[in-house]
């Protein structure tokens, strides 16, 4: 059965009521696997079975719902022009809406007495509810039809009431002074508060782009156009027309537009983006490219391999974008508070309407009234639900930045709580790429030698010859060698000329009747206890030479753990090679504790031992041969190269393979989680603290009623401060 993953945008949200509802509508629709909806990015992430539903279906149930899904397929640039219109068509509606809403300020503030004064506000009024504010009252009504309520209820029924009673005042006048009773209005309340609320809305929508500026940043390493090859000729194209198997051409500077091998030419690629190492790469025929990478100098013809979604530029933007729509623990709990929180506002609406009827003071209907519109504006959960996703946005966009991959929310919280990282040796503290640091020639060598052993090691596939032939690359003269044998995990031989060669370990060789001096042996035993790796090499069966090879460690490395260290956190590592090689490398690192000889289920084993010793334990390793103890880690960090990068085993991938990105990571979900903590204490402080003053709390003892107009203006600050504060860990 298929399986379909998609990002969907949702139009008609306005707060965090909206994304719960618009959530509990997808997730309720049959063959619908899981269903998040970001409000941050007014977007909705869903799985559901392409056998049981559609996206039409997905579409109509939300709809009936009061919001809508934009389910046709959109390119990011187009959604972006959308999005780019909606918010200066806002912007333009708060612009005008602000133009009338001051001549109706200072009318109803400071010269109410003014002749004709009531009829200049309800005519300045009306078209700041009905046109600029319309949308408030229309998904409202939307709302109200399906027994649902959010944000623009609240916004609503309290401008719409202030609106209708002071209209009622206005041309009507006589029926209050009839009850002694004088016909307040309230136009300048219900203006103010719809231009605060647009106002606000707008420096949301401003500031939630930025949220998104390192997602859109990646998207733009990616060309529109580019040129193909066909039929000899040159032909423009867009990208997303290309094929796989099409030729496409590269011009100096260009950047690669998708994934593929070289055909023909060669040049000089910056795989910055990729690998974070400054100096570019030669690519020639046969050799990959990757979309996003710019070409130097030189020019060359590509056969596209991957296209559209399945480059790896595309992998890790959909890699980004998913963790941005993801949510962490403790949004869970924002959500259900924010369910139920419109409902409970507009019963407290309702109660503070009647008991300040019945209080028994001087216009006490009026009062309540009043009181009632003030909770129904500053009750606004817009804070409380932007103040989760706007940091996970910052967070992954930050990390996406730097190199950093997260999988998800949850990956993000849990970062905060590592206290112990097992490290793997081979490509995670050391480069992974074995080098010979030492060639030890004996009397009997010369430069014949090097040739036919370079020859030679060229044929071998053991993972330590290519490191012979890499120190021997200044060797130019070629050789041609007979009778090549391999015996695998011990060593090669060949012969050139009548001399007989043999390459490998020194038990194999003298297996095969070495002969050699015991003064040589003592000093290749001793490198051998500092943890070398030593390739020996006869000749005629008599001791020729022998190489050194060891795996460096990366030079970041060092400086990664002590900053790990600093942070309290306990270093192990883990290797499959012998104990002199992994004591030498924590020697050198600063690694307290090491375990040598590992197979990946003895790694497994211990990252189970640290966890059962109450430690919380992320595992940084290379995603293959540790994917069971990355598997069992609380947190799992995968060393990302080239390709690798999409490994699905880590929560976290370093696309660097630096070592130094790890306590970057821990200290950016440290930051995240604090932020979060931060917008949510706010957004709680504000509504507890709002509410009560609002409805009326402090009047007995200080006479104070707060005027509508100022909790309209709180209430649009809140969120921009909850927005404002994420946008600090870019």
């Amino acid at each position: 059965m298929s399986t379909i993953k998609k990002e969907i945008p949702v139009t008609g949200m306005s707060c965090s009521a909206c994304a719960v509802a618009v959530e509990k509508a997808l997730a309720k629709s049959k063959g619908v696997k899981s269903a998040t909806v970001n409000y941050a990015n007014h977007t909705a992430f869903v799985e559901w079975e392409e056998a049981e539903t559609s996206a039409e279906m997905l579409q109509e149930n939300v709809r009936s719902n009061g919001y809508d899904l934009m389910i046709e397929e959109i390119q990011q640039e187009e959604l972006e022009k959308i999005q780019i219109k909606a918010h200066q068509k806002l912007k333009r509606k708060t612009l005008y809406a602000g133009l009338l809403a001051l001549p109706v300020f200072l009318i109803g503030m400071f010269w109410m007495h003014m002749p004709f004064g009531n009829y200049i506000m309800w005519a300045l009024t009306t078209p700041i509810l009905l046109v600029f504010g319309s949308q408030f009252f229309i998904q409202a009504w939307k709302l109200a039809k399906n027994f649902q309520s959010n944000m623009d209820t609240l916004v609503a029924l309290s401008t719409g009431i202030a609106y209708l009673y002071s209209s009622f005042n206005t041309f009507f006048p006589q029926f209050l002074i009839d009850k002694g009773l004088e016909p307040h209005v309230y136009f300048e309340a219900a203006a103010v508060i719809l231009f605060f609320i647009l106002l606000g809305k707008t420096l949301e929508s401003g500031a939630k782009a930025g949220t998104s500026a390192a997602l859109k940043k990646l998207m733009g390493l990616q060309p529109q156009e580019l040129t193909v090859i066909e039929n000899g000729k040159s032909v423009l194209k867009r990208t997303t027309e290309v094929k796989p198997g099409e030729l496409i051409l590269i011009k100096p500077g260009q950047k690669i537009p998708l994934d593929g091998k070289v055909k023909e030419g060669k040049s000089y690629v910056d795989e910055s983006l990729l690998t974070g190492e400054p100096l570019p790469v030669l690519k020639s025929i046969e050799d990959k490219v990757f979309a996003g990478t710019i070409n130097q100098e030189g020019s060359f013809t590509f056969i596209a391999e991957e296209v559209g979604k399945e480059t790896l530029l595309s992998q890790i933007i959909e890699r980004v974008k998913a963790a941005q729509a993801s949510k962490a623990p403790i949004q869970k709990l924002v959500d259900k508070v924010a369910s139920v929180f419109v409902p409970s506002v507009l019963g407290i609406a309702l109660v503070t309407f009647f008991i300040w009827g019945f209080s028994g003071v001087d216009d006490a209907w009026l009062r309540g009234m009043l009181a009632m519109i003030t909770v129904l504006v500053i009750a606004c959960p817009c804070a409380l639900g932007l103040a989760t996703p706007t940091a996970i946005m910052a967070a992954m966009g930050k990390g996406a930045e730097m190199g950093i991959l997260i999988k998800d929310a949850e990956s993000l919280e849990k970062g905060r709580k590592i206290n112990t990282l097992v490290l793997d040796k081979t490509g995670t503290i050391t480069e992974g790429n074995p080098q010979v640091v030492e060639a030890y020639f004996l009397d009997n060598w010369n430069n014949k030698d090097s040739a036919s052993i370079k020859a030679i090691e060229t044929k071998s596939e053991h993972p330590l010859a290519k490191a012979i032939v890499f120190y021997l690359k200044d060797v130019i003269e070629e050789i041609e060698i007979k009778d090549f044998k391999s015996d695998t995990g011990k060593g090669v031989s060949a012969s050139w000329n009548n001399i007989h060669y043999k390459i490998g370990t020194w038990t194999w060789l003298v297996e095969n009747g070495l002969q050699y001096q015991e003064s040589t042996l003592a000093e290749s035993e001793k490198l051998m206890a500092d943890g070398a790796s030593l390739v020996f090499v006869s000749k005629n069966d008599t001791l020729a030479a022998y190489f050194q090879i060891s795996d460096p460690v990366k030079k970041t490395s060092l400086e990664a753990i002590k900053a790990l260290k600093k942070m309290g956190i306990e270093i192990h590592m883990l290797t499959g090679d012998h104990k002199n090689a992994a004591q030498r490398v924590a020697a050198q690192t600063g690694v307290d504790f090491f375990k040598s000889s590992m197979l990946p289920h003895d790694k497994a084993a211990y990252i189970k031992e640290l966890k059962a010793q109450g430690k919380t334990v992320a595992m940084a390793g290379d995603g293959i041969n540790d994917s069971e103890a990355l598997s069992l880690a609380d947190l799992s960090i995968a060393m990302g190269k080239g390709s690798d990068i999409a490994m699905e085993v880590a929560e976290v991938t370093l696309v660097h393979s630096d070592l130094q990105q790890i306590p970057k990571t821990l200290e950016l979900t440290r930051k995240t989680v604090k932020i979060i903590r931060q917008n949510l204490f706010w957004a709680f402080i504000y509504n507890i603290i709002g509410i009560p003053i609002a409805a009326g709390i402090l009047y007995p003892a200080f006479g104070f009623l707060l005027n509508p107009m100022i909790a309209g203006a709180a209430m649009a600050l809140s969120s921009v401060s909850v927005v404002s504060n994420s946008l600090r860990l870019r």
